[in-house]
């Protein structure tokens, strides 16, 4: 386990603080959607593709003993995260077309919610828990992977701000900025093997970048391309100097 407990527990309090004050940022709920938010999307995009997924494949393959086809769990485990966040997208956004269409609109909007908020929080928990258990060790990772999911969680906070408003803000930060510091707390005192890890983290990048697309396709989030394609091409210049 990584020994560095204070520093990525100051990690995971700032990440849960972006959870907490995000919807306070009335500037970022314009339409056109703030060139910042595609920004951010941006670089954990870049982070996912340029730093991510080639540690994880160079990983992999070096546990396999130089296997022939180098990656080959990774990107399909990457592949499985996408396609589940992308199912669960549409199983809530086909139930709040149910609602609507059934008029039940209080009561199912709560189900719709807790549903939403519910999978993002084991996101949540997989994001703190992998604060401690990176790909790679020491300070540059760390603030590599800090930073784009602080950015990550910006974008992330806007999409369920707007889908959701005031139940968000009045519960559904809360639990979200929770699940982050447990899932620091979770790896603080659980240990995975290495071959583990790389599966979580390739989950973690398929699931990343689904986030990110369903933000900035959406027609109605009038979403920025120039921002975004500054914050790839920033972050990703930045990945690899480094």
């Amino acid at each position: 386990m990584n020994i560095q407990l204070l520093p990525t527990f100051l990690c995971a309090l700032t990440l849960a603080a972006v959870h907490v004050f995000t919807p306070r940022l009335t500037w970022v709920r314009a339409v056109p959607r703030s060139r910042w938010l595609s920004l951010a999307g941006g670089v954990a995009v870049a982070y996912v593709f340029m730093h991510l997924l080639p540690e994880l494949a160079e990983h992999e393959r070096t546990l396999r003993d130089g296997a022939e086809h180098p990656g080959a769990v990774v990107y399909a485990l990457s592949l499985a995260g996408l396609v589940t966040f992308y199912g669960m997208e549409r199983l809530i956004r086909g139930a709040r077309e149910r609602m609507r269409e059934e008029q039940r609109v209080d009561r199912a909007s709560r189900g719709v919610f807790w549903l939403h908020i519910s999978s993002f929080a084991a996101y949540n928990l997989l994001i703190g828990y992998l604060l401690l258990h990176r790909e790679e060790t020491g300070w540059t990772p760390l603030l590599l992977y800090f930073t784009a999911m602080a950015l990550h969680f910006f974008t992330n906070d806007f999409g369920l701000h707007q889908d959701h408003e005031e139940l968000y803000d009045r519960g559904g930060r809360w639990v979200l900025a929770a699940a982050v510091v447990v899932g620091w707390a979770l790896g603080a005192s659980i240990d995975v093997r290495e071959i583990a890890l790389i599966a979580l983290f390739s989950f973690l990048s398929g699931a990343v970048v689904l986030n990110v697309l369903k933000e900035e396709l959406p027609e109605e989030r009038k979403s920025r391309f120039l921002p975004f394609l500054a914050g790839v091409a920033g972050y990703g210049a930045l990945l690899v100097a480094i």
